[in-house]
This record gives C-alpha cells, sequence and structure tokens, in this order.
C-alpha cells in the first residue's frame, strides 16, 4: 500500500539521522548482529566496583505500595521491598519473606510460614500483622487504592464487600495466626495466586511507622523503611534515585551490587549519548534511529515482551467515541504495521489483539492464547472510512474533534504524530489534537477519566491471560473509560467462579471475551506489542528480566570485568 508523505518524511529523516551518526548496512534489529534476545546471565565471577548505573523514563508516581499502578514504581518497590515470594530467574517463584507455605484440600486457605529473620530496615521484624494491615489498608475504601480492589477483588475472601465498604476491615479473608504465621482464604481457587504474591500490592506494611510519618509516608526516601535487597538510599524528584544494599536483608550475601543508580531521562538520545560516554550500563529502549545505527553493535539486545499499547476511547467525555463505529473506524485507520517497522523499529509486533502473542497456552492444547481469535479491527483505510461514514451520519454531523492524550517523551511524541497523521489522512472531517504531558499527569489524568482518547500501555502481573481480560469488566479499577457490556461480564465472573476448577472452560471463556471487547464493541485500539532493543554493556550479569510483574530484579545481579 502507497506510504502516506508523513511515513515516507520520517523514514527518510531516520536515514538521515543514522547516516550522519554512523554508516553501516546489516539486517534488522529482530536479525541483529549483538547478544541477542535475552541479558547477560551468569558470565564471570563479581569483580571492581559493585555499582549499577542506569535510566527510567520518568519520576516514581509513588513509594506506597498500596497505591502503586506502574511501572516505574512497581520496578522500584520490587527491589527495595519484599513480599511473601519474589521473581527468580526465568519468572521463577522463589522465596520472600515466606519461607514456605500449606494449601488446604479445596485449594481455599493458604498458610504461610513466614521467616524470623526478616526486618524492616529500622530494625523491627516483619510480621504477619505487617500483611494483615497493609492488606487491608488496600481494599479500604477510604485509602483509595486502584490496585488493592482490583487485585484482590473476586480472589480474597470478602475483598468485594470490603472495598465497596460494605463490610468491616476485619472481614477480608487474612489474618495472623501468630506473628509468624500468616493465613489466607480465598473466594475460590486461584491457579495463579503464588506468582500473586509476588507482587508489590501484596507487599507487607509496618503501621507504626506508617502511621507515624502521617500524610508524608512515602513520599521521601527517609519516610520509608525496607524490607528488599536494597534501601531507598536517595530520591531527588524527576532526576533519578539511588538504591543502596540493604545490610539487614535475610538474604543479603545473595546480593553482590552496592548501589544501584537510576537517572531520569525522557529522550532517548540523552540514555544513548550516557551510554556511549560509559556513565550508565544499560540504555533506554532505543528508537528506530538508534537502532538503525547501532545494529552491528555486539552490545545490542533485543527482545519481545508481553506488553501492549492501545488507544483507550472514553466512552463518556467526547460524544463521538461513545459510537461503535466511529471506535471501528479510528481502530483500523492507522497503518500498524508501518508504525512498527519505521517508526518503532524496536522489535515491536503489530497488535490485533487485547492478549499478547506468545504469553499463554490452552491448558489442554497447548495452543497459544491468539491462535482462536487471531487479527481483529486489523488497518483496513476502506472499511475504516466506511465505519467513519456511518458514524458521522448517526451523529448528525460532518467533523469530529478528538484530543488524544499521550505522553512526553521523545520515543511518545514520534508515535503520537504518526498516528495524528494517519487518522486525519484516512478518516476525512476528522481533526486530532495532542496533549502530551510527563507520566504521573497522564495517570491522574486517566484516574479521573479527563481525556477523550488515551495513549495507554499494559504489562501483565502475573502470568494468566485474566491480568489483561478483567481490565475491561464494567467499573472495573483499570477500565476508567466508560466501558460497559454485560456479557463480557458475566464471562469475566464465569471465569472468576464457575470456571475456576475447568481450566479450559475458563481459557475459552476468556478468548470469547475478547471477540466481544474487539471485533462487536472496538472499547480500544490496539496499536502494538511491545518489542525492546537496547545496548546493554557485557559486564552486567544476572538482571533477571520479567515477563509479568515489575520488569527487573537486582537481588542477583552483579558487575563482572568490567
Amino acid at each position: 500500500m502507497k506510504k502516506s508523505k508523513y511515513l515516507l518524511l520520517l523514514a527518510l529523516t531516520l536515514v538521515l539521522s543514522a547516516f550522519l551518526a554512523a554508516c553501516g548496512g546489516g539486517n534488522s534489529a529482530q536479525n541483529n548482529g549483538g547478544q541477542g534476545d535475552t541479558p547477560p546471565s551468569g558470565e564471570g565471577e563479581p569483580t571492581g566496583p559493585q555499582v549499577l548505573n542506569v535510566v527510567d523514563s520518568a519520576e516514581i508516581p509513588t513509594m506506597d505500595t498500596v497505591q502503586g499502578t506502574d511501572a516505574v514504581a512497581f520496578n522500584v518497590m520490587n527491589n527495595v521491598f519484599e513480599g511473601l515470594y519474589r521473581l527468580g530467574e526465568n519468572d521463577e517463584v522463589v522465596e520472600g519473606v515466606a519461607k514456605s507455605h500449606e494449601v488446604s484440600e479445596d485449594g481455599l486457605t493458604y498458610t504461610f510460614t513466614l521467616r524470623e529473620d526478616s526486618v524492616w530496615s529500622n530494625g523491627e521484624p516483619v510480621t504477619a500483622n505487617d500483611f494483615v494491615f497493609a492488606w487491608q489498608r488496600a481494599v479500604d475504601p477510604n485509602t483509595g487504592s486502584e490496585y488493592g480492589p482490583y487485585m484482590m477483588n473476586g480472589k480474597i475472601k470478602n475483598a468485594t464487600q470490603v472495598s465497596a465498604g460494605e463490610l468491616p476491615l476485619e472481614e477480608l479473608g487474612v489474618k495472623a495466626v501468630d506473628e509468624y504465621t500468616l493465613e489466607v482464604t480465598l473466594e475460590q481457587p486461584v491457579a495463579y495466586f503464588e506468582s500473586l504474591m509476588t507482587f508489590p500490592t501484596f507487599f507487607p506494611q509496618n503501621q507504626k511507622f506508617l502511621e507515624e510519618q502521617g500524610d508524608k509516608y512515602a513520599l521521601e526516601a527517609d519516610t520509608l523503611i525496607y524490607n528488599g535487597p536494597f534501601t531507598l538510599d536517595s530520591w531527588e524528584h524527576e532526576v533519578g534515585w539511588t538504591m543502596k544494599k540493604n545490610a539487614d536483608y535475610w538474604d543479603a550475601e545473595t546480593v553482590k551490587l552496592d548501589e544501584v543508580n537510576v537517572k531520569v531521562v525522557k529522550e532517548v538520545s540523552t540514555g544513548v549519548n550516557l551510554y556511549t560516554a560509559q556513565q550508565i550500563d544499560i540504555s533506554p529502549g532505543l528508537t528506530s534511529d538508534f537502532v538503525t545505527q547501532y545494529k552491528e553493535d555486539p552490545d545490542l539486545i533485543s527482545y519481545l515482551e508481553p506488553t501492549i499499547f492501545w488507544f483507550k476511547f472514553n466512552q463518556t467525555k467526547n460524544e463521538a467515541l461513545a459510537n461503535v463505529n466511529i471506535r471501528k473506524a479510528i481502530a483500523m485507520g492507522f497503518n500498524k504495521q508501518d508504525m512498527a517497522d519505521y517508526v518503532l523499529n524496536n522489535g515491536s509486533i503489530p497488535a490485533n489483539y487485547s492478549v499478547p502473542v506468545e504469553f499463554v497456552q490452552h491448558p489442554e492444547t497447548g495452543e497459544d492464547f491468539r491462535e482462536k481469535n487471531g487479527d481483529m479491527n486489523a488497518f483496513d483505510a476502506e472499511k475504516a472510512k466506511e465505519h467513519w461514514e456511518k458514524g458521522l451520519e448517526e451523529l448528525g454531523t460532518e467533523a469530529v474533534t478528538i484530543e488524544i492524550l499521550g505522553g512526553d517523551t521523545e520515543t511518545a511524541k514520534t508515535m503520537q504524530e504518526y498516528l495524528q497523521n494517519q487518522l486525519q489522512e484516512n478518516l476525512p472531517g476528522l481533526t486530532i489534537k495532542l496533549k502530551e504531558v510527563p507520566f504521573a499527569q497522564r495517570l491522574d489524568l486517566d484516574a479521573a477519566m479527563d481525556y477523550d482518547m488515551q495513549l495507554a500501555g499494559w504489562g501483565p502481573d502475573y502470568l494468566d491471560a485474566i491480568s489483561f481480560a478483567n481490565l475491561w469488566i464494567t467499573d472495573g479499577g483499570n477500565n476508567k473509560m466508560g466501558y460497559s457490556n454485560a456479557e463480557y461480564d458475566k464471562l469475566l465472573n464465569d471465569v472468576m467462579t464457575t470456571y475456576a476448577n475447568d481450566p479450559a472452560k475458563r481459557f475459552e471463556a476468556m478468548q470469547e471475551a475478547e471477540r466481544i471487547l474487539l471485533e462487536e464493541d472496538a472499547a480500544i485500539a490496539p496499536i502494538y506489542q511491545r518489542g525492546t532493543t537496547r545496548l546493554w554493556k557485557p559486564y552486567v550479569q544476572n538482571v533477571y528480566r520479567h515477563n509479568f510483574g515489575p520488569d527487573f530484579s537486582y537481588k542477583w545481579a552483579y558487575i563482572s570485568g568490567k
């Protein structure tokens, strides 16, 4: 298909910038000449200063584990706090504060035995009461946590009623049998419950310390206490933070790094300059021009992640987006393949689905989740125009203006301009305005549903398709766009109740729910499944990358041969 003038100009700009930076040829990022698709692992012994220097794309929005909702916060929390379990190599669930657990025959009661050598950084022991307090606080309506109800409702006994204010906090299905024994009661068996326990929402909190800090809790490095492999030693807002090895951590002898320094870097070019100047050891995810520039560099690695980016359509703020034909027109109205190949060029692939490829498989047939539904609402300019014209007729207008809420990073801005151009070119009468804001502000606007369309993404919180599927239930904590479909809600309710012990039916119900979400309702418009290409110093070993939950674990990382 003929490419738009904008795309041709963009491609030429990227080629010229790569040529000016460094001449060279070779294959695409997916077949790069670098280290491959995984970070270096287990090569050599720790040598020299054990200091890791990295970047992140945004300020930490919060360090209160019951208030966290984003990848930046969860990544830091995963390294300075610890729950009952944590994710290890290859996403294996390994010991954390809990050293063992027992499960009742009906799969409804988990009894965790906590280790007695797990302590907070102020010297106090981590106890079962710390988990009870944190979990109750997470579903307390007065706390206003988004993730508490999202993660616990329908799983932990009475969480739904407690979070709705219909039952007291004490009725939540979690109790301290004694100081080091925690009992958790579920609504129904949860197949992925152990991996769920690695997620920051379920981390403990020390009630006494939190109440002493009051409104200052978790706002600065010194208004927190820690029980993980590292402590947050300093936190300069919007600039960066430093994590230092926690000498009081129960497994401190495993931790080799003494320090992890993180800079907030929004521009990829700045991150690459820091990398080439030897000031950081892992680059941010590279944009297309840098992938081309460094494709023969032995430091280059590339991998596909189970993370999807999409347009959220707020059906309550802009009348046009309450129209299903308008939503379908937008969903089909931009070239996703060109987006992946030219704008991103980092291993990302077009997404015409809401549950990623190569993430979960049918429990009986072993087929990928994608096999049944395949692609839905794929790019088709002619069909998009048909839906557009029908939608305009239903609205009684010839023109529509829609604002897209997006990020303020270099990559986000380039992507948003491309999408703006594509939609305005393929849907006559559409005017797209861009609102580009910092990440924390976007989260606030999402929570307030103060947007028309939003460019958002989601990575799974645990190894199950429901991590994506339950985003869109009516009035769900992450819905935030006014979408409601009774049939979709029933399917998800069946997934969590009727089919809880029937893995095949449960899996197939989620596939049908996805079809309703996209094919029937076009409630969201998937854009791409993220691939990431980075420059990664070969001396940085054993940084474990996770496919769900927090992105990275530094507990086992070390520097070798720098």
